[in-house]
């Protein structure tokens, strides 16, 4: 997942680390990826995928066990032979955050290298218009999730940061001032550099679902994905060919501005009848205000309803949120119809707290697709619900952080040197 990384900070180098392990060739990283991927593997399986000799594989792991990433852990089956020594990946031997900053909350994930979630904890915050408010929440939540692991602040290696906003590959400092105004157009996340340090990477909120749900949930399997979120916005994260598809300047994937109506309703981006208009938070707060003379008792009467109010609401049977939820999915419908008819992936998976009322919101949706898109091999593209569900953003964001280890290496030997703010 190289291509258009964003990252924040940089690293100072470890002068006692191994850091000539990696110079040269990628032969190094690809044997360390096979026996993360394995997690048990001997040389001599080792040598076989890889088409490699024995003597190559031999000095290239005795570099890797100083690591500590890679230990000698027992005796393999002998295939006529000696029994070989199995190797086996240290997942817990380094940590990651995942960082998930959404319009109205902050989510923090704590992974091994496998990504497995060692800590999880998600706080409603007024993001969009608190942006001091809302670093010092990361702060506190990123410190209580290293003090929920042993050794957690020493062993921090990386963090990953999923904001709800485009975000320019070249300048990942910057945000949209139309989607967050309150942030003047600076996200100042490169304080986590400076009080953790280590590197930070950021990326948008749905890229990073998508890379959650393609590696751990709905999308393994798939080589096409596309992840859409329906939450207070609504956007779309790609998987093409098994990378994340940004376009030239980060903004692939902003669905919740596609043009369903030309006269509709004004939209912040400036355009008339995007998606977002017919069914974003607001959208819904306002259609609901619209239906209660037909359902006085209906339990979103005395709210401002959000949008998980909606999905607990429909969710108990509440009349008027199933309806408010079919309608959504009718509009979410044709979105994903023009996405199948250019794109034609092999998956769509559905977030967000709409998708969490299941049936009542995929049904429609998939009976819209049967009967508006092109061609029957669109129509049949598997329509998912996420399986990381309130989780996937943060830990799509920690699993960002992973893939660049893979890709730099050098970071394994780093630690963490955090600055003073």
């Amino acid at each position: 997942m190289k291509k258009n990384t964003t990252k924040i900070g940089k690293q100072t180098q470890n002068k006692n680390s191994h850091s000539n392990l990696w110079n040269g060739s990628n032969l190094n990283k690809t044997i360390l990826r096979l026996i993360w991927k394995e997690h048990h593997i001997s040389r001599a399986e080792v040598a076989k995928r890889l088409n490699l000799s024995r003597s190559t594989v031999t000095e290239i792991v005795k570099e890797l066990l100083k690591t500590g990433l890679v230990l000698e852990k027992g005796m393999g089956k002998s295939t006529g032979g000696r029994r070989p020594v199995v190797l086996e990946f240290q997942e817990n031997a380094r940590g990651i955050i995942g960082i998930d900053i959404g319009a109205t909350h902050v989510s923090v994930a704590l992974t091994d290298l496998k990504g497995r979630l060692l800590f999880f904890k998600e706080e409603r915050h007024t993001v969009r218009t608190d942006p001091e408010g809302t670093r010092k929440l990361i702060f506190d939540l990123c410190d209580e999730s290293l003090a929920s692991w042993k050794n957690g602040s020493q062993k921090l290696l990386s963090i990953g940061v999923a904001f709800p906003s485009p975000v320019d590959p070249v300048h990942p400092e910057w945000i949209s001032e139309v989607v967050i105004p309150a942030w003047q157009g600076k996200n100042e996340l490169d304080l986590l550099h400076k009080r953790y340090g280590v590197p930070v990477y950021i990326d948008n909120d749905a890229n990073l679902a998508a890379l959650a749900e393609y590696m751990w949930g709905a999308g393994r399997g798939a080589n096409d994905i596309i992840y859409i979120k329906v939450s207070h916005g609504i956007g779309a994260g790609y998987i093409l060919g098994g990378e994340i598809y940004r376009g030239s300047q980060g903004v692939a994937g902003e669905i919740g501005h596609f043009p369903i109506d030309i006269y509709g309703k004004q939209c912040v981006c400036g355009l008339r009848g995007c998606l977002v208009t017919f069914l974003g938070a607001e959208a819904l707060q306002t259609k609901a205000r619209s239906l209660l003379v037909d359902h006085p008792d209906s339990i979103l009467k005395d709210k401002e309803p959000t949008v998980k109010d909606i999905e607990f609401a429909a969710l108990s049977g509440d009349v008027l949120a199933i309806r408010l939820v079919r309608e959504a999915a009718e509009y979410m419908g044709v979105a994903i119809t023009s996405l199948l008819n250019i794109m034609n992936p092999e998956r769509i998976i559905l977030g967000g707290a709409l998708a969490r009322v299941n049936d009542i919101f995929l049904d429609p949706v998939r009976e819209k697709i049967k009967h508006c898109t092109l061609v029957n091999s669109a129509a049949s593209v598997e329509i998912r619900k996420s399986e990381l569900e309130n989780k996937c953003v943060a830990v799509g964001a920690a699993t960002l952080a992973l893939e660049e280890a893979f890709a730099e290496p050098n970071i394994f030997h780093q630690r963490p040197r955090p600055g003073v703010l």
